[in-house]
Parts: structure tokens; sequence; C-alpha cells
């Protein structure tokens, strides 16, 4: 399963950067789905969706480079460097994902402006 959980990570990256957009990856999605953020919101499935939507939209162009991809029964951890059009500062993601059943039920997201990153390296100080 573990192998099946991270080709299906990165077949709806590609489909979602891809031509497909979050319509081709819907189905995919649990109607109890939950995606976490850092500062505590939890957006449901719609919500998600319709932010991806948005930010696929504002985005077009951008270059996703894989640079992990880990499993470990249902969760597979994608740790990603997007680099974003005109100009746009890129940006660090690393998404944990609990998929079940073939769908995604959790995602928890956590995002680094490259260019902040070093400021963040002394977080303890601030």
């Amino acid at each position: 399963m573990t192998t099946e959980n991270e080709q299906l990570v990165q077949q709806t990256m590609a489909q979602l950067i891809g031509d497909g957009g979050v319509a081709a990856v819907e189905h995919l999605v649990s109607e109890d789905f939950r995606h976490y953020r850092p500062e505590g919101l939890v957006r449901t499935k719609s919500e998600w969706l319709a932010d991806i939507s948005r930010s696929l939209l504002s985005l077009e162009g951008m270059q996703v480079e894989i640079l992990h991809l880990l499993s470990d029964g249902d969760y597979v951890v994608i740790h990603t460097r997007r680099r974003l059009p005109d100009g746009k500062p890129g940006i660090v993601v690393v998404d944990i994902l609990r998929i079940a059943d073939g769908q995604f039920t959790e995602v928890w997201e956590l995002v680094e402006p490259v260019a902040s990153a070093q400021a963040h390296l002394t977080w303890w100080e601030l």
C-alpha cells in the first residue's frame, strides 16, 4: 500500500499543476477531509479545493520539484520546492497526507518562503 500511496500523491501533484487542475482530483478527496495549517486553521474538502483552485489560477506556470517523498502505512510526506512564476519568491512546502481507501482524508501543510528561510534559523531569538 505504501508504494501505491506514493504513486497516488505523485500523480495527484502532476494533475493539479498540469492541465487537470482541481476537477481532475476532486474525486480523490474524501467527503470528511480535513486540511490543517500551522496557525490552527482547519479547512473542509470544499474550502480546500476552492483555495487550491484560486492559487492555481494565480500561480499558472509554477514549477514543482519533489525533493523527498516518504511513506509509512497510510501516511505520505512530500517535500517540494516550488518556483513561482513572474519572479515571485519561491517556497518550500512539506505536506503530510493521510490516505484511506485511495482517498486523501487529512493533510497537514507547512509552507516557508525561501527568501526568509535564513531568518527562521534563529526563531528562538525572535
